[in-house]
């Protein structure tokens, strides 16, 4: 398993939380999804190394922005 950090930018609420873990999880090989309101931080752990380009356009279909 392995396990990336990407900031996201945008989050204000529990709803934009939720988006985000719904788009983010439905990527292939996902295993969980936590995100940190807070800081932006959004925690991807899949069984496999997933491109920043899929995450990226993940968190873009929830309507938010990858930052780092």
């Amino acid at each position: 398993m392995t396990e990336a950090i990407y900031t996201v930018e945008g989050m204000t609420c529990g709803h934009c939380v939720a988006s985000v873990k719904e788009e983010v999880g439905g990527l292939d090989g996902v295993q969980a999804v936590d995100v940190d309101l807070a800081t932006g931080a959004v925690k991807v752990s899949s069984a496999a190394p997933l491109s920043r380009e899929a995450v990226e356009a993940a968190v873009a279909e929830a309507g938010y922005q990858v930052v780092a």
